[in-house]
């Protein structure tokens, strides 16, 4: 069996961003007097990183507010994280059925995240966690396959729609059910996290969260940030497109990609990955390896691209063109590219 382990998975993500440095420095180029302040850590399990651009006499200003920024990472995965014990969320999985009082952004949260599992009809369902507890992608050598008979078990206690919100209070009816907000979290708080920075009068900055990039305004020559594509299977840094993301003009500031290509494992010759499809509990079978969101919003960015795994190519497509300020680069498991820019 071969696995893709999680520390690959970290340094491909940490390649990935360093590569899209690179560029963007490279077409920068040199002269400029804005400096570039860089600060990265261990969240959302992954590897996040912001850099923001400013004078060289303002570093340690720079490198506070970074400091802040990390932090402020850190809370949110401490509210978030299903595994974290004393999350809201891991309150709400641990509660037997019982209402749990959160905040007021974990409530927004998930109101937004069951807009997508309506919006999709159950092809996103944030109570997925339980099936997806049966499968190990962690880099684990050792890993079995689930059963079938226990991944029909758990398929019983996914429901969105048994999901209650009162005010403050959340509250899961069924003690076995379990929420996971991973298809969405990271382009809220990459939201949140501009807002934040810009709040403290930040022009120019780039922040990834593993796969979810958000900009402000533009490089410091005044050209938009250029993000390399990653070819799915290929080595890190191995591009087959870009795009532009900025936030001056009518410039698209987030770029998000979901694919299948990064956890997963080959067992008996086949891939498993995990995108579980909430109808059978075993990953979901499309014509897609990947798909990059281009638009305003991360989280928004963030849903879709695991929307369009989950629904295949026709159907992404279709969904995109439909979208205002919305454009996609699909690229499919025979690595054809379709990409709703051109």
């Amino acid at each position: 069996m071969k696995h893709l382990s999680f520390t690959n998975y970290i340094r491909r993500a940490t390649v990935f961003f360093s590569a899209i440095l690179f560029l963007s420095f490279c077409l920068t180029g040199c002269g400029h007097q804005k400096q570039a302040y860089s600060q990265t850590a261990f969240c959302f399990d992954t590897a996040v990183t912001i850099t923001i651009y400013d004078s060289a006499s303002r570093e340690s200003e720079a490198n506070d507010l970074l400091s802040k920024t990390i932090s402020l990472c850190q809370d949110y995965d401490n509210m978030f994280s299903r595994t974290i014990e004393g999350s809201d969320i891991y309150r709400i999985n641990h509660a037997s059925g019982e209402w749990t009082v959160v905040s007021d952004e974990t409530i927004s949260l998930l109101q937004s995240a069951l807009e997508y599992c309506e919006m999709t009809d159950g092809a996103i369902d944030i109570t997925i966690a339980p099936v997806k507890d049966l499968w190990d992608f962690s880099g684990n050598e050792n890993i079995k396959m689930p059963a079938t008979a226990d991944i029909e078990e758990k398929l019983t206690h996914v429901d969105y729609s048994l999901i209650e919100i009162e005010g403050s209070k959340v509250r899961l009816p069924d003690p076995e059910s379990a929420i996971d907000l991973g298809f969405i979290a990271k382009g809220y708080i990459a939201d949140q996290i501009r807002a934040f920075l810009l709040e403290n009068d930040v022009k120019s900055a780039l922040i990834n969260l593993g796969g979810n990039i958000a900009v402000i305004g533009e490089k410091p020559d005044g050209s938009p940030f250029t993000i390399g594509i990653q070819k799915p299977f290929a080595p890190a840094g191995t591009y087959c497109s870009t795009v532009s993301a900025s936030q001056a003009g009518n410039g698209a500031s987030s770029v998000v990609t979901s694919g299948i290509y990064e956890r997963c494992f080959e067992y008996n010759g086949k891939l498993y990955h995990h995108i579980l499809d909430c109808e059978t509990g075993k990953p979901v079978q499309t014509d897609l390896a990947g798909v990059t969101i281009i638009t305003d919003s991360s989280l928004h960015a963030d849903a879709l691209s695991t929307t369009c795994l989950l629904i295949g190519l026709d159907r992404g497509v279709s969904y995109i063109r439909e979208l205002d300020g919305v454009e996609a680069v699909f690229v499919t498991t025979d690595g054809k590219i379709i990409d709703t820019r051109e």
